[in-house]
């Protein structure tokens, strides 16, 4: 589709940069995949100057004002609370949006915040059943004429809670493999094994030494602590062992202060442990050099606290890049990732000596990691932003009632 007949989308999301907020990341992929495929987006972040209520109010007002001056076919908004800074604020939207406009709301995260969180839950059932309010995204949930979700644990949630009509549109890689991206004839950039060879190289490895890489934005649900516990076990049977934790610690989810002290509490854990010497923090990295550290690993970990599931963009990263990855059991233990076959599940979460068996299991096994790196990259293919472009565009045309190819 070209000029007039492109879908016009307006986009709220929240106010970090890309390097700062992984929902913003989400947005800046989605916002290109959707262009390639003929929706027209203009992305809005809805920014408050500090977190008072009457700055959320204002700047909600504001967002609400611009997207009436843009004239669209159709507002989606990108939501996750740590995105407003669990303002609730945001989901007053709607009420300044236009009625004639369909509504749609991606939910990032959901299930577990409530605003105002003192509110009693059966109160919140009869609010949410009626389609009324909802606790986690106030009017945007209810309003909206159709609800899109990334993964299985947010739409039972979403339908349970609101019976809100919903469409799963699973995350894609939030780093895609620069290499394969560029295709076959590209001769100015280094394939994907030089860019690792090159970082191996900065981070001064001896030749075969084993790299571990925890790649994404550094929190403490993420389980950082318990793999820096783990080295020394792992250090034992491999003395050249180094782990390079690639990601930033201020985000939306974790400010400046709070961040700068994890990063301490951390650097301080790598001492204690008597790992210094194995350990760098790169900081934030952009895709290109996120993508270096990427092929640089012989091993992913991401021993994510709550454990690890599809919704998780660096998990998608890491296996479209052919990296075996090892992750912690999610708390369900039903997700489709661990029957898979393409990552080794950790059983037990929030446990160093669990982390070094299975990490120490996958660096010994040659023939283990092709396989995981193989059925990795397998089940990746599946999430890719061409896909996940064409599902968003297929519910717009939906919802306007287009059915223009």
């Amino acid at each position: 589709m070209v000029g007039d007949d492109r879908i016009r989308v307006a986009m709220p999301h929240g106010p970090a940069p890309v390097d700062r907020d992984g929902v913003s990341d989400y947005v800046a992929h989605l916002v290109r995949a959707l262009d390639d495929v003929g929706v027209a987006v203009t992305p809005g972040p809805l920014r408050s100057a500090d977190r008072s209520p009457l700055r959320w109010l204002t700047a909600t007002a504001r967002a609400a004002e611009r997207v009436r001056r843009l004239g669209v076919d159709l507002v989606h908004v990108q939501f996750a609370p740590s995105a407003y800074r669990f303002s609730g604020l945001p989901g007053l939207l709607p009420f300044r949006l236009p009625r004639t406009v369909p509504l749609v709301t991606t939910v990032h995260e959901y299930g577990s915040w409530a605003a105002p969180g003192w509110l009693p839950g059966p109160l919140w059932s009869l609010l949410e059943r009626a389609r009324l309010w909802d606790r986690e995204t106030g009017r945007l949930v209810p309003a909206s004429a159709a609800v899109v979700v990334t993964n299985e644990g947010h739409d039972v949630a979403v339908r349970a809670r609101t019976g809100a009509p919903t469409v799963r549109v699973p995350l894609a890689p939030n780093v895609t493999d620069r290499t394969c991206a560029a295709g076959p004839n590209v001769t100015d950039r280094p394939d994907g094994s030089t860019a690792g060879r090159r970082l191996r190289a900065e981070l001064g490895l001896p030749v075969g030494a084993p790299l571990l890489v925890f790649f994404g934005f550094v929190h403490p649900v993420k389980g950082i602590r318990h793999l820096i516990g783990a080295l020394p076990a792992l250090r034992r049977e491999h003395p050249d062992l180094r782990l390079l934790v690639a990601g930033g610690f201020t985000s939306q989810a974790l400010p400046e202060a709070e961040a700068r002290a994890f990063r301490d509490e951390l650097t301080a854990l790598t001492h204690r442990q008597g790992v210094a010497d194995a350990v760098t923090f790169t900081g934030y990295l952009p895709p290109e050099r996120a993508s270096a550290a990427l092929h640089a690993a012989d091993v992913v970990v991401l021993p994510f606290t709550a454990g690890v599931t599809l919704k998780s963009g660096a998990l998608l990263a890491a296996l479209a890049h052919g990296r075996p990855t090892v992750v912690t059991a999610s708390e369900d233990g039903g997700d489709q990732l661990h029957r898979s076959g393409a990552v080794a599940v950790v059983p037990r979460r929030r446990d160093s000596d669990a982390l070094a068996d299975t990490v120490g299991r996958v660096l010994a096994d040659p023939v283990l990691r092709r396989r995981l790196a193989e059925r990795g990259r397998t089940l990746a293919a599946g999430y890719a932003w061409p896909r996940v472009a064409t599902a968003h565009r297929d519910l717009y045309r939906r919802l306007l009632g287009r059915h223009d190819g």
